[in-house]
């Protein structure tokens, strides 16, 4: 086909996703009150992935400042996280809305429990929020959000149809240890390494997140790293990313640049590759579709266990 009429077959695409969404909305309109506009905001901020992530930097924030912990700075560090991702997914389903009308109806915008404009509001409002809790804390610890925040607001825009989503979740991952450390005010050497086994493990996560709607967005013409590399390559550099984020952490370990104690490491790495074993047999392209969900949610648990078990060994 020729440009011209890729152009125009992408506007009618366009054209045809917003009528759907416009009489998706008129079949969902419906007296709203105020707790039906809390539970569209709740939904519509994903707040099981934005709970993942805080955990990770709680997690990481009580380690990294462990046995003197600062109450008061951790608070900061977790909150200014929380609300940096609730603007990240609020505009995510901001965005999404023409798309959802047609392939996820049950979404809040969608439903009519929320509106565009109070959804892209309380996206700005959580930006703003995430600023004014990291003021207190060192400069840098604001910058890396901010470049965290930008990152994420990038794939909203468009970069979520492409091959680098998966570049953008990797070094949003690599960033959160920086972010700790720089929050702490104690930027070691140990940090610097976590970032590239956070890279790693986030490439892993994003493959695993686009696993269950690889059909869908191929469909629709979304060419995301997964849709590129087919459900079956999809899976295969899954387990690569994370086997080198494993293979990382041992060599670190073997050769001394990073200092851990060997009675947590080499367990941790050993059961890891087991799970990955047994993951194997359990899921991959020949099983159900419905099972890809719960392999993101195993991906995403052992990839914490696997940064966190890591940075509990190391002595820093």
């Amino acid at each position: 086909m020729t440009p011209s009429i890729n152009r125009g077959l992408r506007n009618w695409e366009i054209r045809s996703m917003e009528t759907q969404y416009d009489t998706q909305r008129t079949q969902n309109t419906h007296r709203r009150n105020v707790v039906d506009v809390v539970r569209g905001l709740f939904f519509a901020a994903h707040p099981i992935p934005a709970a993942f992530f805080m955990t990770a930097v709680a997690l990481f924030s009580l380690r990294a400042m462990w046995p003197h912990v600062r109450w008061s700075v951790f608070l900061l560090l977790v909150l200014g996280h929380g609300a940096m991702q609730y603007s990240i997914n609020l505009m995510n389903d901001y965005c999404d809305r023409f798309q959802d009308a047609i392939t996820q109806p049950t979404k809040p915008i969608v439903r009519g429990l929320v509106r565009p404009r109070e959804v892209f509001i309380a996206s700005i409002v959580m930006s703003v929020l995430m600023v004014l809790l990291l003021l207190p804390l060192p400069p840098l610890a604001l910058i890396i959000s901010l470049a965290y925040l930008a990152l994420g607001m990038a794939y909203n825009f468009g970069l979520k149809a492409t091959a680098f989503s998966g570049l953008m979740l990797a070094l949003v991952f690599a960033l959160i240890p920086l972010y700790i450390f720089a929050g702490i005010g104690k930027l070691i050497p140990f940090a610097y390494w976590l970032v590239p086994v956070g890279f790693l493990l986030g490439a892993a996560l994003n493959l695993a997140n686009s696993l269950p709607d690889v059909e869908g967005d191929k469909k629709n013409g979304t060419r995301t790293l997964a849709v590129l590399l087919g459900l079956r390559g999809s899976f295969l550099v899954c387990y690569a990313f994370m086997l080198l984020s494993i293979a990382l952490i041992g060599t670190l370990t073997i050769t001394g640049l990073v200092a851990s104690r060997a009675i947590i490491t080499y367990p941790l790495l050993a059961l890891s590759v087991l799970a990955l074993i047994v993951m194997n047999v359990l899921f991959g392209p020949n099983k159900p579709a419905g099972t890809r969900r719960a392999y993101f949610i195993i991906i995403s648990a052992l990839s914490l266990i696997i940064a966190f078990g890591w940075c509990l060994s190391a002595i820093t």
